[in-house]
């Protein structure tokens, strides 16, 4: 009788190799009704896991860790499924660890580095202060997706893609003032951010102050360190916004999760959208498609980031390649949360 394989026991699943091994080795990071299934099947077929051949993968070290900060925002979930894709295509597993809103996430990756056998990180989310200096510390190749900054493009200590989120956080902003809008207010990161919070934050201010509208500081609403880009946040900020009786015809929340949220907060009240107040995300999650009023919003290109990332890691992995930092286009997607302020409107 024919041995029967990992790679037979994933085609046999629907699944991925890696996947097949998350659930061999107990990882916490499997869905329980994959697991359960994949289980089942190794037991039908009496598959063997061959420790030997499993000890010489691990000691031959090719596994790639994903380290997600932000993990209650679905923009990553399917940025991590294209990930694992490519990553399976190159015969490498991968393990995602998430980092919790307080936690450093360089810390956590010199712990994990550690722990485990790895060849490449890849950083989604998160905030990074001295950069350079920092990122210097972990030992295998590092890209950093979604909060790339152009002015370190030639940083070769670390790769980088992403946006650029202070001209698609301006592209937004402006295209709300030139709907005449002038009290815009926005939902943004914490006032410590260093990341992506604070560059849509200053493409806001570019933006109004290219339009000649001065910045009204009540109408910054800053999440606070615990907090996430989540639907509750921004449910609980767009809330504090209109109690403060501040007055404003839009909002840009720096992420559709937040957008959602503040959407709801907005009807709780009693208002609608966008009669009373428009509402604008960042990210372009299927939720801001689906959603009524569906939501105007920067659609970031999730699958050719994520494409790119594994290709540009995989490149310094195996041709020890210069970094290289990489920067895609957005793309403004106007939906019904948006329309022209009635307070400048001619009719």
């Amino acid at each position: 009788m024919e041995t029967i394989t990992i790679k037979d026991i994933a085609k046999l699943c629907g699944v991925g190799v890696s996947t097949v091994s998350r659930a061999i080795n107990d990882h916490p990071d499997i869905n329980p009704e994959t697991k359960q299934m994949i289980m089942e099947v190794i037991k039908e077929y009496n598959y063997i896991p061959n420790n030997s051949a499993r000890n010489l993968k691990r000691s031959d070290s090719k596994t790639i860790a994903i380290l997600v900060k932000g993990v209650d925002n679905p923009f990553f979930a399917k940025m991590i499924r294209v990930i694992e894709k490519e990553i399976e295509k190159k015969n490498y597993s991968m393990v995602v660890h998430h980092v919790e809103a307080y936690e450093d996430e360089v810390a956590a990756a010199l712990e994990l580095e550690k722990e485990k056998k790895l060849r490449g990180m890849i950083f989604l989310g998160g905030f990074y202060s001295d950069t350079s200096e920092n990122l210097a510390q972990v030992k295998v190749p590092v890209v950093l997706v979604t909060s790339a900054k152009p002015q370190f493009e030639h940083d070769n200590t670390y790769s980088a893609v992403s946006v650029d989120d202070e001209k698609e956080g301006y592209k937004l902003v402006d295209y709300l003032c030139k709907q005449g809008h002038e009290k815009i207010a926005i939902i943004t990161d914490t006032m410590l951010d260093e990341s992506v919070g604070k560059l849509r934050l200053t493409g806001y201010k570019k933006a109004l102050k290219d339009n000649n509208i001065q910045v009204n500081q009540k109408l910054i609403k800053y999440m606070e360190e615990s907090e996430d880009y989540s639907m509750e946040c921004g449910y609980s900020l767009m809330k504090e916004l209109l109690e403060s009786r501040e007055k404003f015809t839009a909002v840009f929340a720096i992420s559709d999760s937040l957008a959602v949220g503040a959407c709801r907060a907005v009807h709780d009240a009693g208002l609608k959208i966008p009669e009373d107040i428009a509402v604008a995300g960042f990210d372009g999650i299927d939720i801001a498609s689906y959603y009524n009023p569906s939501i105007t919003t920067i659609k970031q290109p999730i699958e050719e980031i994520a494409k790119e990332s594994t290709r540009i890691l995989f490149n310094v992995i195996r041709n020890k390649s210069m970094h290289t930092h990489k920067f895609f286009e957005g793309e403004l997607v106007v939906r019904e949360s948006t329309n022209k302020s009635k307070e400048n409107s001619a009719d």
